[in-house]
């Protein structure tokens, strides 16, 4: 049976003493008693000077070892900095000016705005395109402004996003009827150009110095290079003469149906209705597709084989 054990002293924790080398007892800390606050003893504090903002003269010298360059831009920091400050640069605008008079998107000024692309190379930041539209989005609704009282700055804001050559300023230049009662017009079909003239007369046709017969030996190519003066029933009405190059017989003979369909517009105006409806005024932008690298044709691949 274990005995019990006895201590000489009392039980508190004991701490080596690195001076005498011994065991002994942690005295206990002296309880403080707590002293009142007072401030008879304390230093008063001295407030600094005002500063005169008004002047610079009572300002201290600038410290130029603590100096840094404050960006001209709050949006310096950002992924796209001049993305961003362009559109809200746009936005400021807007908020300006939006009170002013409007016009119907319709009647609006067509304006060809740059391209993602364009802008990209305008601003040297990978703009995304959806980003962008944003910017485009505002750029319409400023657009929509009345032009008689659009403002300089307004219009200075806006020159930079549209493109250097505006395509829908290009005024087509009208056709017209020379002195010998020739009308010239010019149609195209894949890879061939057709120019036709055409002039009042008893319905004869010349292509390239031949007739319909010799140059176009299929019955649905004689058909389709005087279908416009069929459809309208000017047959008889009407001479013409014709250039042709390129291309084989089926592209030229629906070239020779636009260019007929331009010169028999310049004569009657009113004809473009039926013509339309008769298929010969839109150009028909269809081509043979290229031929792909492994295939044998555009689409066509080669036979599979197992083994």
């Amino acid at each position: 049976m274990a005995s019990k054990l006895t201590f000489n002293f009392p039980l508190r924790c004991l701490y080596w003493c690195p001076r005498c080398g011994t065991n002994s007892a942690r005295p206990a800390p002296n309880a403080s008693k707590p002293r009142p606050f007072s401030t008879a003893n304390s230093v008063q504090a001295i407030a600094a000077p005002a500063i005169d903002l008004s002047s610079t003269d009572s300002l201290p010298p600038p410290n130029m070892k603590n100096a840094r360059i404050v960006p001209a831009s709050p949006s310096y920091f950002s992924g796209r900095p001049d993305f961003t400050d362009n559109l809200l640069s746009l936005q400021t605008l807007l908020r300006k000016y939006q009170t002013l008079p409007t016009v119907a998107p319709g009647q609006a000024p067509r304006v060809a705005w740059r391209t993602v692309s364009q802008y990209r190379l305008l601003v040297g930041e990978p703009v995304r395109a959806s980003k962008y539209h944003q910017v485009i989005e505002v750029l319409k609704r400023l657009n929509q402004i009345h032009p008689a009282v659009m403002p300089p700055d307004l219009h200075k804001a806006m020159q930079i996003y549209k493109r250097d050559i505006n395509p829908y300023a290009v005024v087509r230049r009208p056709a017209i009827i020379d002195t010998d009662g020739r009308a010239c017009g010019i149609g195209r079909r894949k890879s061939s150009s057709a120019k036709v003239y055409l002039v009042q007369g008893q319905g004869e046709v010349l292509i390239n110095g031949k007739s319909v017969n010799e140059v176009f030996g299929r019955i649905h190519d004689r058909e389709s290079a005087l279908w416009p003066l069929k459809a309208t029933n000017r047959v008889d009405k009407y001479n013409v003469w014709a250039l042709v190059s390129g291309g084989g017989t089926t592209g030229q003979a629906e070239a020779l149906t636009l260019g007929t369909a331009k010169a028999l517009m310049v004569h009657e105006p009113d004809l473009k209705p039926a013509l339309r409806r008769a298929g010969c005024v839109t150009r028909d932008p269809r081509r043979v597709e290229r031929k792909k690298p492994g295939k044998l044709k555009a689409r066509k691949m080669p036979a599979w084989v197992k083994r």
